[in-house]
């Protein structure tokens, strides 16, 4: 039995979605990941007594104020929770559209069947 057009349209949207939300998901663990590592070093640094640290740069290390480099991590977390946010949002929308599209088409696919 063949599948009608309409229903292997709503098939490969089904898996766009998929591959979609996939890629939402990997960057969201990526983007928290990254969180974790910079909560980590901030967290160090409130550790030591020296006001010098020292950061990567272009594949070299640079001695910066600890107080500068602490603000700069704090502020990259904030925007870097603010897009997990975001991602979790569009991972909530297309994981609600997944769930929609594969009840239209179970249905789709068992009327299909019956005729």
């Amino acid at each position: 039995m063949e599948i009608p057009a309409n229903i292997q349209d709503q098939l490969m949207q089904f898996q766009q979605i998929q591959q979609q939300l996939q890629s939402i998901i990997v960057q969201k663990q990526q983007i928290e990941t990254q969180i974790k590592e910079m909560e980590k070093a901030v967290e160090e640094m409130e550790k030591t007594e020296d006001d010098t640290v020292y950061k990567m740069a272009g594949g070299i290390m640079v001695k910066r104020n600890k107080e500068e480099v602490k603000e700069e991590l704090k502020e990259k977390i904030e925007t870097y929770q603010i897009r997990v946010t975001t991602l979790a949002k569009q991972e909530e929308k297309l994981q609600k559209r997944m769930e929609d599209m594969q009840q239209s088409l179970q249905q789709a696919l068992q009327g299909a069947n019956l005729s």
